[in-house]
């Protein structure tokens, strides 16, 4: 055989589970990847690895006793989630919130996006190759924000802090003095934060035009929250269906249209200056009064149904909820956001090699609580 003769190779897809242990998986989910050498050709998702029939749990608690499940759907953002159901059931038994407590659960509920954020992006850059460092600049900025929680809460982590018609108590006097200190010393630290990786070149090799999830992909799925609009779908329902006491306050909704790793990086660090932005306005405007109105404890609602979502950090999150006017909901379904989500992972993945797979798989941001239920 001369030189100038050429030799082709001939290989054969072979399939590698990943998960459902893997650290790169993000939690119990697995993936059975069909690779040509190096390069993805399929997968499949599986999922039930940590499956707990929490909405078929709903119907065996009272509507007041399922609030502590709601924190353990998504538990990264613990207030998010109990705060959707809470609105369901105030639409359902049409509950009247106070002012007061509007202004709180808006201010925790931007306070919570930030610290989503924080882990969302440190774990995407640290499934990049950046080891640990990012995620712990930001995870520090998570700590101090799970600090205002449990100044609220008594709890570090699983809050049970909302209630129907407002929340468990009352803030503290140190509570919004508190959150200014937070804003105070969170603005430098962004900026410095994108100083150092905003034009990193390693971030952008390994992020830029991968995983690209077109508009018309995204909106065919379902794709909601930062996934989304990092695709060119400008829709947040703090917007497009205000809720609470939203279309008080002035903030813009951030869109990229690369539909990138990169991008999806960029919109959650936006999206971090609008919640400030947001809990600035808010913490100026919070008035006295009461923090909850007053709700049986065994709540009645009447016979029907509730639909009610909110711009959860990930994205859309709703309740949709039956009452045949008994102690406990007829029936509950979630809408996930991590779950739809990753029904656009196969398309985003085809092509790309392996270590790109992890990335891509980090930008989208799932937790599994909320994948599996």
């Amino acid at each position: 055989m001369t030189i100038s003769q050429e030799m082709t190779l001939k290989t054969e897809p072979f399939i590698l589970n990943m998960g459902p242990v893997h650290p790169s998986t993000h939690g119990v989910y697995r993936m059975r990847v069909t690779l040509d050498g190096e390069v993805v050709v399929d997968i499949e998702p599986v999922f039930g690895y940590l499956h707990r029939g929490v909405e078929k749990l709903a119907e065996e608690r009272t509507w007041t006793g399922f609030i502590p499940l709601t924190d353990r759907l998504d538990y990264m953002a613990p207030m998010s989630n109990a705060y959707g159901y809470c609105l369901a059931v105030e639409k359902l038994a049409g509950i009247k919130v106070p002012e007061r407590a509007e202004y709180l659960r808006v201010i925790i509920l931007e306070l919570q996006r930030i610290a989503m954020h924080c882990i969302g992006i440190g774990a995407m850059l640290n499934d990049a190759g950046a080891f640990y460092t990012p995620f712990l600049y930001l995870f520090r900025q998570r700590e101090k924000i799970y600090d205002l929680f449990e100044m609220l809460s008594g709890q570090r982590l699983m809050y049970n802090y909302f209630r129907f018609g407002g929340l468990s108590q009352d803030a503290p006097e140190e509570f919004l003095p508190a959150i200014e200190k937070f804003i105070e010393q969170m603005k430098p630290f962004i900026e410095e934060y994108e100083f150092f990786l905003k034009e990193n070149e390693i971030l952008a090799v390994r992020a830029k035009g991968v995983g690209v999830l077109s508009r018309e992909q995204a909106i065919n799925c379902g794709i909601s929250g930062p996934v989304a609009r990092a695709s060119g779908v400008k829709w947040d329902l703090r917007k497009a269906d205000p809720y609470s006491i939203y279309d008080r306050f002035q903030f813009d909704i951030p869109v990229l249209h690369g539909g990138d790793c990169y991008d999806r990086y960029r919109i959650r660090m936006e999206e971090i200056k609008q919640s400030l932005r947001i809990v600035e306005q808010a913490i100026k405007q919070v008035p006295g009064g009461p923090y909850r109105t007053d709700v049986p404890q065994l709540l009645r609602p009447p016979a029907g149904e509730a639909y009610a979502h909110i711009e959860a950090p990930k994205g859309e999150l709703g309740y949709f909820l039956v009452s045949d006017n008994s102690i406990a909901p007829y029936r509950c379904h979630v809408r996930a956001t991590s779950l739809i989500n990753l029904t656009a992972l196969r398309e985003m993945v085809r092509g790309w090699k392996v270590a790109d797979l992890i990335v891509i798989f980090g930008s989208i941001d799932i937790t599994m609580g909320e994948v599996d239920r």
